[in-house]
């Protein structure tokens, strides 16, 4: 009888187990289990298939672009608050040599032996006029968003849309000159109507004369904020989902109903950050208001007689007669004007953080 192979208990399952050493063909021989090739990645573990990663570079692009990314943020920071230190450095001898009020004297005389110079009427026509600005702008600027992105054909949307944009390649010296040279007397007209027929209200009392006045810059500067307002709305209208405004069709709404349930509410937080960004531009104007307003230094709520002065504008135009500390007051009321365009437009980004959908839509 021939041989039979032996067999060995297996200690884990109790079953027998046949060693094969013995049944090998003739010749073949024995290789032991170390020396079988393994796949080893490159820290020395094996692996069961292919090669193993390879190792992470300690500086590659991605590295340095995040760097690129990072000092590019930080930059922005170091120039405000370098913008700032400036400011306040320069703003400070004046203000120590003031002999007045800052914050409510109405009057500009830095230049004289004894400085008298305050914000109050300044700050408060700078404030009046973006804000008449933005009464003028707001409904236009929306009007014409919605009907670009819901009602115009594509073809002719784009084309409206490429034409208000343009407005705002136009430099702001032409559209000062053209108030004051040609809008102007529209305005004068304009101005008499509503003093003829509202002029019991204070916003129109007065006995003129009548031209360079707070309602001609305010409706310039409405011409100039215009193309900001409406080429930011026209994007956040057209970036509301589609299936709220087909659900809300698909249930009966008309096309305005549909705009008032779904497009309007879904867009408010991008229509109020870009109302605040047109405001942040309305506060900041300089040459179009210095050639459109009377320059005066009162607190007045009359809008139609000539008078009226911003901060921009009384810096451009007393600049070139200023001494050591007009200069310095000039500057103080540049770091007001630079705290409140600050404000605005950190006002403008925490709204637009607010609607966290909104921001995630937009990236």
């Amino acid at each position: 009888m021939g041989d039979t192979p032996p067999r060995s208990a297996d200690a884990g399952t109790g079953a027998s187990r046949v060693i094969t050493d013995h049944a090998r063909p003739a010749g073949a021989s024995a290789r032991p289990a170390e020396d079988v090739p393994t796949s080893r990645t490159p820290g020395g573990g094996a692996l069961g298939g292919g090669g193993g990663l390879p190792r992470r570079r300690a500086f590659g692009a991605e590295r340095a672009f995040r760097g690129l990314t990072l000092a590019a943020g930080t930059a922005v920071l170091v120039v405000i608050v370098a913008i700032a230190v400036f400011l306040v450095a320069k703003a400070v001898p004046a203000l120590r040599a003031n002999t007045v009020s800052f914050w409510t004297f109405e009057g500009w005389f830095p230049n004289d032996p004894e400085p008298r110079f305050g914000i109050g009427a300044l700050a408060f026509g700078t404030v009046l006029s973006a804000v008449l600005a933005l009464l003028v702008a707001v409904p236009v600027a929306l009007g014409i968003a919605l009907y670009l992105s819901h009602y115009a054909p594509r073809r002719l949307g784009n084309a409206l849309g490429f034409l208000i944009d343009l407005l705002a390649a136009v430099p702001s010296v032409v559209f000062g000159l053209w108030g004051r040279d040609y809008f102007s007397g529209p305005v004068a007209d304009l101005s008499a109507w509503l003093n003829r027929y509202f002029g019991w209200l204070p916003l129109f009392g007065g006995d003129g004369p009548y031209g360079a006045s707070m309602l001609l810059g305010a409706l310039v500067l409405a011409i100039m904020v215009l193309p900001i307002i409406t080429s930011l709305s026209r994007e956040v209208f057209r970036q509301t989902p589609t299936a709220n405004e087909e659900a809300a069709l698909a249930l009966g709404a008309t096309r305005w109903e549909m705009i008032r349930t779904a497009v309007l509410p879904y867009g408010r937080p991008g229509v109020i950050a870009a109302v605040m960004l047109g405001l942040g531009r309305a506060l900041g104007e300089t040459i179009a208001l210095a050639l459109t307003l009377g320059i005066t230094f009162n607190i007045s709520f009359n809008i139609i007689d000539n008078g009226g002065n911003t901060i921009a504008a009384n810096i451009a135009n007393a600049f070139g007669e200023a001494n050591d500390t007009g200069r310095g007051a000039l500057i103080a009321s540049g770091l007001m004007l630079f705290a409140i365009t600050l404000i605005v437009n950190i006002t403008a980004r925490a709204i637009i953080h607010r609607r966290r959908e909104f921001t995630e839509s937009a990236a």
